[in-house]
């Protein structure tokens, strides 16, 4: 609507003067009318071909006409996106134009009053007059022009902005399931390798009460077997549980199963530590020993071989080089690994012989805990979840190590994992 308001009123504009110019040159009005319509309609053009307008009444200067085409169209261009040089160009022409017409028209209209100014008047008057149509228009256009820019500039920055932050909401959106999983995940690996491990010995040991009972032997059995079916439930709800913390979380399953999770985790976690507690009753003697504190470093490997001894497993311990502090974590994944693959011994192989070995070397740990096949010993009817092999990988691999697990050539197993100690382990 202001284009076309413009338009009207320049082809207005430029259609009288048109007839006025026509009048003093001696042509038909009908002519200067039909040069100013079109002139000043022109300006109907001016976001399209800002260019084309400016060379419009810079042509039609010598008829003095354009007056309101000339100011909007230099405006316009100054604050389009055309090279300032060639703005700069067609504004000066402008310029010279409108001050040889004024001066012309000065100098005529002066020398009919009779009056005849100086030279210098003159010249001041007419570059007075060009530079006051010319330069206002020019000045605001680039001014414009230039908000417009910046003010783009200024929106474009914000969109990607925009975009960037929810890139980076995307991002620690993923790095929070990511953290949530490796939290279930660790959770699950500490709880199956100290409690299993733990509650599988007190298996081992029922057994032996019900195979040696030295007074009351029906009352040894009948106990001994209740100390047995409460482990085994113990440890069937606790794995229960682990499967519960390794379920992976993703997007609206775990958002409507999270309140179920929880409810079921406090019941299985109240009800494996109602049993254990009362398996502990139930076998005061035989728990006395599994009691025995499981180190969370190498120092402890001893006791926990013991431990396997006092169940009845023949188990030997090699260890090579020279012992020397291998930082905390690492210390902490081997005794893990020994005491899983112990544990695995007494369910799948009982009656085995197992052989420990540990080489301490210079910048990691070499581990090793093989077992021969099973002497066709007791089966104590331990579970077995699976997650075994799988957490003593994850440990070993979390920390830059290798790790080889696999039946051997005589039929027993094989556990083997190399850990780096390097100095990133050592300060953690």
């Amino acid at each position: 609507m202001l284009d076309v308001t413009l338009a009207l009123l320049s082809a207005l504009e430029c259609a009288t003067e048109g007839i006025g110019f026509a009048n003093e040159a001696g042509l038909p009005a009908a002519v200067g009318f039909a040069i100013g319509l079109p002139a000043g309609a022109s300006l109907l053009l001016r976001r399209r071909w800002p260019i084309a307008v400016v060379l419009v009444s810079i042509a039609i200067t010598p008829a003095e006409m354009g007056f309101l085409l000339s100011l909007v169209g230099l405006y316009t261009l100054a604050a389009s996106d055309v090279a300032r040089r060639l703005t700069v160009v067609l504004a000066g022409v402008s310029v010279v134009g409108t001050f040889v017409v004024t001066f012309a028209r000065f100098h005529q209209d002066m020398s009919q009053d009779g009056y005849h100014p100086g030279l210098w008047l003159t010249v001041f008057f007419s570059a007075l007059m060009a530079l006051g149509l010319s330069a206002p228009p020019v000045l605001l256009g680039l001014y414009v022009g230039a908000r417009r820019r910046l003010v783009e500039s200024l929106r474009e920055r914000a969109d990607g902005l925009e975009r960037e932050l929810a890139l980076l909401a995307d991002r620690a959106e993923e790095r929070a399931v990511w953290a949530r999983n490796e939290e279930r995940t660790r959770i699950a690996r500490e709880m199956h390798d100290v409690v299993a491990h733990r509650v599988s010995l007190m298996v081992v040991h029922a057994a032996a009460l019900q195979a040696v009972a030295l007074k009351d032997p029906e009352k040894a059995s009948r106990n001994a077997g209740l100390v047995g079916d409460m482990g085994r439930q113990a440890l069937t709800e606790l794995r229960e549980m682990l499967g519960v913390l390794r379920t992976s979380s993703d997007g609206a399953v775990a958002a409507q199963s999270s309140s179920a999770d929880s409810q079921r985790l406090a019941e299985v976690a109240a009800a494996a530590s109602a049993r254990v507690s009362e398996s502990v009753v139930a076998a005061a003697g035989a728990a006395d020993e599994a009691a025995v504190g499981d180190g969370p470093c190498l120092d402890g490997l001893e006791d926990l071989v013991g431990l396997s001894r006092a169940a009845g497993m023949v188990v030997e311990l090699c260890v090579e080089g020279e012992e020397r502090p291998h930082g905390l974590r690492v210390e902490s994944t081997a005794y893990r690994v020994v005491q899983e693959a112990l544990t695995n011994v007494h369910k799948h192989a009982p009656g085995a012989k197992a052989v420990v070995r540990v080489a301490h070397r210079e910048g990691e740990v070499a581990l090793q805990v093989e077992n021969g096949p099973s002497d066709g010993g007791a089966d104590v009817g331990l579970p077995s979840g699976g997650n075994g092999l799988v957490g003593m990988r994850e440990r070993v691999s979390a920390l830059g190590g290798v790790f080889v697990a696999g039946v051997t050539d005589v039929g027993g197993f094989r556990v083997s994992a190399v850990i780096p100690s390097g100095e990133g382990w050592m300060a953690a």
